[in-house]
């Protein structure tokens, strides 16, 4: 067994003595940002299941129910307001996710003229109040003459997801290395044979990741929506009308839904990067 030196006993001492010092704080902070993260879903997907005589929701637990995921369309405009949001949301993420990926492997991968620039405005895009987001867009429709609806919502929301795409893809292309694209160049691989059976599939997951991140902020965005919505009514501009008379039980059956389907689709992509990283090893 080989002697411990004294400079390595000091180390570990010291790290020992700073773990000490730290207490329980940080375990505290932790699962105090836990709860306050988790405690709103536990309470949407357990009162999604409560009876509520009134067809309104309460908070009083009034006994188990499976009534409202059964009459999920019983109530008028929610399930046309949900497909809307969804159909959406969709567009939005792939026409972000294509609008994106090559402007993120632009900036990350290239110089040209105007590439702070363009770095600057999406940075900007993502920090804008949604509230100057919401009113610019709908000056610039009035402007041009665009009436407002379905296809304004389409248009802004792909107007700023694209901005929270870029950032996710720049992220995973500064991981990625061009040498394996060079290989296959030097294997024959034209440029784009190279980008679509070695470029691709390694950003598949940081694509995937980017849209799941578009559809979520597409989805659930009321403010800017409220702006350039006119007569069509989505998810959120839906429950914050209803709010007002008496929130139907079927929301939150939508958001458990909603919750449930993200939950899966995040598991499967961490099991998608956790095959890659096998692969690759």
């Amino acid at each position: 067994m080989s002697p411990v030196s004294p400079g390595t006993a000091a180390r570990s001492k010291r790290r020992r003595r700073g773990a000490q010092r730290r207490g329980p704080w940080l375990a505290i902070v932790y699962w105090v940002v836990i709860a306050i993260t988790l405690v709103p879903i536990v309470s949407m997907v357990a009162y999604s299941f409560n009876d509520a005589p009134t067809n309104r929701l309460t908070f009083a637990w009034n006994g188990f129910t499976t009534y409202w995921y059964q009459n999920l369309w019983n109530v008028s405009g929610l399930g046309a307001a949900f497909g809307t949001s969804v159909l959406v949301a969709f567009l939005a993420a792939v026409v972000s996710v294509a609008i994106g990926l090559p402007l993120a492997l632009a900036l990350e991968r290239y110089r040209f003229p105007g590439r702070g620039i363009v770095s600057s405005i999406v940075f900007a895009d993502i920090a804008a109040p949604s509230i100057v987001v919401g009113s610019a867009s709908l000056s610039f429709f009035l402007s041009v003459g665009l009436g407002t609806g379905f296809w304004t919502i389409l248009i802004t929301h792909v107007a700023f997801d694209v901005a929270y795409v870029v950032v996710v893809l720049r992220a995973r292309i500064a991981g990625t290395s061009k040498v394996l694209e060079e290989a296959a160049g030097d294997l024959g691989a034209t440029p784009f044979q190279a980008f679509r059976l070695v470029t691709l599939p390694l950003l598949a997951p940081g694509m995937l990741a980017a849209g799941l991140l578009a559809l979520a902020m597409s989805i659930d965005d009321y403010v800017i929506t409220s702006f350039v919505a006119g007569p069509s009514v989505t998810f959120p501009l839906f429950v914050y009308g209803a709010a007002k008379a008496g929130m139907p039980p079927q929301v939150l059956c939508f958001g458990t839904l909603v919750f449930a389907v993200g939950l899966l689709v995040a598991l499967l992509n961490g099991a998608l990067n956790r095959r890659l990283a096998r692969t690759r090893g």
